[in-house]
């Protein structure tokens, strides 16, 4: 395969109509999202049905490990799809390759590390994770198994960034789609067919990861069309310093993510022992709450992953006003998905707890009263994480990691844990709304003041 010899002016890039090509991008980004967030939903959804609440609960525990591969996957999949995009706005096709190399070696050698790592300190992690006497087997059992496909799956994850930034994201799509259909099939068949409980739900995930990894090796081996040989595939120290910086942000999004559930998890076993609700339900109920909220978050951070490619391309070829007219097309998007789901969040939280599984009264007062309180500013969530991905495309690093650590850490980490202090396991729920509030603010004055500087220069 030989280098492209296709000129920046005639990039589609860099020339077509926005609207068209943000949706071009946006949607196969969007369905990839969804279907990441399925991987988790449907596990949630079966063995919920299957298993039970502390079924639900096991996999809540269990969070933290996906959400730790993921920002791997995501530090090196941003970041090298990112600088990509970029080297090839400014012309450099040869560098540009080199990273999307060092990336995907990388993405192979991490997913490695931290399966060993989980499966070799599991009880401890689990214990810190916030697990429950009465959670704990039902988490090792189906840790035990989800470790062994994190290669698998933080090469998927990161992979399908770069495919995208190679301007295939239609195969993006299909290698996660295809592995949660995978998934979706065998979930009933593992849990309830061969009746192996919550290790068929682990078992069913582990396979769809492998298929969707595997495609993203066919592509980068037979369907590129960056020019990529062997000696590029070995990770230079110079090209991984810059995909860390442009995909720290969205690396340290989620490890705040993963932080605050820990710390939340711990929250609700201590302060949930001392309610009338005990430990269990808070943390099941607070798990389905969360994989509920991913199905969002994926459509807005899909939006803003189909936008990467056309705020980075544009930025390097200094064309800012189609990368303001993508940024506000992006942010319409969003704060539309946003309102439906807060809609859906205040009108109908007992069906949507409902899907996970039946319980007690008891556990369903605690999940409805939980989804209508901590997700009150849905409306405004879309702007965040979509501005952290603008931030990162057009190389501003440090306010792409500012824009990662508003919400999880500066504000929610600090709110979990002192509001309980005062209000008990309810502090939990008000944390959120506020949070939302601070955080928002921030990413809309940000965003436009650096979009200000672009339609000045």
């Amino acid at each position: 395969m030989n280098p492209s010899n296709s000129s920046n002016a005639d990039n589609p890039l860099g020339i077509a109509p926005i609207d068209s090509l943000l949706a071009k991008f946006a949607i196969p980004a969007i369905i990839s999202m969804l279907v990441n967030a399925l991987y988790n939903i449907v596990d949630q959804i079966f063995i919920g049905q299957g298993v039970g609440m502390l079924g639900n609960a096991a996999t809540n525990i269990a969070f933290p490990v996906t959400t730790i591969s993921t920002a791997a996957a995501l530090l090196l999949g941003i970041g090298g799809a990112s600088n990509y995009n970029l080297e090839m706005g400014a012309g450099k096709e040869h560098k540009a390759s080199e990273i999307a190399g060092s990336a995907l070696t990388t993405l192979v050698i991490t997913g490695v590390s931290v399966a060993a790592i989980i499966l070799l300190f599991l009880h401890p992690l689990l214990v810190f994770f916030g697990a429950t006497d009465t959670v704990m087997p039902y988490a090792t059992d189906y840790v035990s198994i989800i470790a062994i496909g994190l290669p698998f799956f933080t090469l998927s994850v990161g992979g399908n960034h770069l495919i995208r930034a190679d301007r295939s994201p239609t195969y993006s799509m299909m290698c996660t789609l295809t592995g949660a259909i995978i998934n979706t099939i065998l979930d009933p068949l593992f849990i309830f067919g061969f009746k192996w409980g919550i290790k068929g739900g682990a078992w069913a995930t582990v396979i769809g990861q492998v298929v969707s990894a595997i495609l993203v090796v066919i592509y980068f081996t037979k369907f590129r069309k960056m020019y990529l040989d062997r000696s590029m595939l070995k990770p230079k120290l110079k090209h991984l310093r810059a995909i860390t910086s442009l995909g720290l942000a969205s690396g340290i999004n989620q490890i705040a993510i993963a932080a605050v559930q820990i710390v939340m998890n711990n929250i609700l076993r201590y302060y949930g022992a001392a309610s009338v609700y005990g430990s269990d339900i808070p943390i099941a109920c607070v798990g389905i709450v969360s994989k509920v909220n991913m199905v969002f978050l994926a459509i807005c951070i899909g939006i803003s992953q189909g936008a990467q490619p056309i705020w980075g391309f544009n930025y390097g070829a200094r064309k800012y006003d189609r990368v303001r007219q993508t940024y506000r097309y992006s942010a319409t998007a969003c704060t539309i998905i946003a309102t439906i789901f807060f809609l859906c969040f205040q009108l109908f939280p007992h069906q949507i707890v409902g899907m996970f599984g039946g319980g007690s009264d008891l556990y369903f007062k605690f999940a409805e009263k939980y989804l209508r309180i901590f997700m009150l500013l849905t409306f405004a969530n879309g702007i965040q994480p979509m501005s952290a991905g603008f931030f990162t495309s057009i190389g501003k690093a440090t306010l792409g990691i500012i824009m990662s650590l508003t919400r999880q850490v500066i504000f929610l980490l600090p709110l979990v844990v002192i509001f309980p202090m005062f209000m008990g396991i309810d502090g939990v729920m008000y944390a959120g709304p506020i949070a939302d509030t601070a955080a928002f603010i921030l990413a809309v004055v940000f965003a436009r003041k650096e979009l200000g500087k672009m339609k000045n220069a």
